[in-house]
């Protein structure tokens, strides 16, 4: 399927330096970012305690995170989630990290969104399907006895939990990058490889770079978009690799230049294609997903839109330059006569 052809090829390699130069600027601006400013970690790396709760009404924002903020327990985060009645909030990590510590902030915590509603905190007690009997807090307001927030669940992440996830999270990255470069390398030949995976890292720091610049939080999602966007990408370069060997199979007068740049110039419909409509999907949950999936959604946006660069102006002019040729892609058959005495032994056929 094709919404356009175009006819005559574009020659992208002629202005390779260029675009290169500029990927190299701006990979080092990320990198810059990266370790002056370093990354906004979540409470899933860092630790920290996490309340869900649910108002009668849909919440306002601003009044939950005052009230939360007045404890001055530090950098706190509030958003929704699900519906407008559901927010969740996110406190740091204080002292030792006792879970007694972080209960006791807990409730404090939803002690000051129950007053900022003008109730009170108590206690009710309640059978669960299992006929155990429970207790929880409970706000209550005086007038009614009706209950403005209910505490639906709250859940302590330890230091030490955070630590490991940040640690799997690196070693996940390493493994698909391995994986990667391995598959590619048996499938095309190792100079394609190397290129691949400089250009998939290239779009990788860059989102990194975006989220330490801008101190975007930088969460379990956001790593599973940074994996997602290394698959997809090296997709993207994939599909100009094949298209690179059938040209070399095709046109042998061409140079490896001009081979290059019809392949890049034959894919662009599918680009856009496959692209654009990817990124439909993102600019969706992008405008519609709420912050639970903002920042996923971001960081999609970002790896799609370098992902396209990269697998054209980076990893094609990489292989170029890394001297791919026609002989690293097509092997001739070659045929030794049998007789050692034969005259023509070891002719090519």
């Amino acid at each position: 399927m094709e919404f356009f052809r175009i006819r005559r090829d574009i020659p992208f390699m002629r202005h390779a330096l260029v675009f290169n130069v500029i990927s190299f600027v701006t990979f080092a601006l990320a990198v810059f970012f990266l370790v002056t400013r370093g990354l906004h970690l979540s409470i899933e790396f860092t630790g920290g305690t996490v309340l869900e709760v649910q108002y009668a009404q849909p919440a306002d924002l601003e009044k939950t995170r005052h009230a939360v903020e007045s404890l001055q327990l530090g950098e706190v985060q509030v958003q929704n989630f699900g519906t407008s009645r559901d927010v969740l909030v996110r406190l740091p990590v204080r002292g030792e990290a006792r879970p007694a510590d972080q209960a006791a902030t807990a409730s404090r915590a939803f002690e000051a969104l129950c007053k900022a509603e003008n109730g009170s905190v108590t206690t009710r007690t309640e059978t669960t399907d299992k006929g155990e009997q429970i207790s929880r807090p409970s706000c209550m307001t005086a007038a009614g006895g009706t209950e403005p927030v209910h505490l639906s669940r709250t859940e302590f992440v330890g230091p030490a939990v955070g630590s490991e996830l940040a640690s799997d999270g690196a070693k996940a990255l390493a493994f698909v990058v391995a994986g990667i470069m391995i598959y590619l390398a048996i499938r095309f030949e190792w100079k394609f490889a190397v290129a691949a995976i400089i250009a998939n890292l290239h779009d990788v720091i860059i989102i990194l770079g975006f989220f330490a610049f801008f101190q975007w939080e930088f969460s379990l999602a956001v790593l599973a978009a940074v994996l997602a966007v290394l698959g997809y990408s090296v997709n993207e370069s994939v599909v100009i690799f094949d298209r690179i060997r059938e040209a070399f199979r095709k046109y042998r007068k061409l140079t490896t230049a001009e081979v290059i740049d019809h392949a890049i110039t034959s894919t662009m419909s599918r680009t856009v294609i496959t692209h654009g409509s990817t990124q439909m999907m993102v600019l969706a949950m992008l405008l519609f997903g709420g912050p639970t999936l903002h920042y996923f959604a971001v960081a999609l946006t970002i790896g799609i839109l370098f992902g396209i660069y990269s697998s054209v102006f980076v990893a094609a002019a990489i292989a170029m330059w890394l001297g791919v040729k026609r002989e690293d892609l097509i092997k001739s058959n070659v045929q030794k006569a049998q007789d050692p005495d034969d005259p023509n032994a070891g002719a090519v056929v």
